[in-house]
């Protein structure tokens, strides 16, 4: 029975104190650096450098995100920005009027989703208005990627801090 206390007491399943939810946070961010627009990083390392084939695809799978994403946008776009600020500002008012942790943990992850979505449509937009191919395509996918590497860092760290505020407050009212 200590042995199932101990387990239980390692993996806290509050949210800034557990780890299921720094791994979380870490998938989350990997996976939003390693894809631009349904095109992995390697794909447009290999691209860039070898041609060919690889442009082709890269070209074709980027083409394909590009039109869905503008598709839907042009389709329902007012319909999903207000439901995502709906949602966002429904969090928001749980996480920090109510200052619910769950909530705020959730907020901490999709806000900076919904940056990383809107930084995605705007280079979507970009690529379709100046008919990108070729080395000029892989600069914007690599530049985009940097930006969300850059948004993911800021975002960890202030996810981090807050958390640590966070689980320090609680322990300093327990006692």
């Amino acid at each position: 029975m200590a042995f199932l206390e101990n387990i239980f007491s390692l993996i806290d399943m509050r949210s800034f104190s557990s780890v299921w939810f720094w791994i979380v946070v870490a998938l989350f961010w990997s996976a939003a650096s390693q894809f631009v627009l349904g095109a992995s990083f390697d794909l447009i390392t290999r691209a860039r450098r070898d041609g060919l084939q690889n442009m082709e695809d890269l070209q074709t799978l980027v083409e394909i995100h590009v039109r869905r994403k503008l598709s839907l946008m042009r389709r329902a776009g007012h319909w999903i920005v207000g439901f995502a600020a709906a949602v966002l500002t429904l969090v928001l008012m749980l996480a920090f009027a109510y200052r619910l942790e769950f909530a705020q943990a959730v907020f901490l992850l999709i806000f900076p989703l919904t940056l990383v979505r809107l930084l995605e449509l705007r280079l979507s937009f970009r690529i379709e208005r100046e008919s990108m191919q070729g080395l000029q395509l892989c600069r914007a996918l690599l530049r985009h990627r940097f930006w969300v590497q850059c948004l993911g860092v800021v975002t960890i760290f202030a996810t981090a801090v807050w958390g640590m505020l966070h689980v320090l407050s609680r322990s300093a009212l327990s006692m």
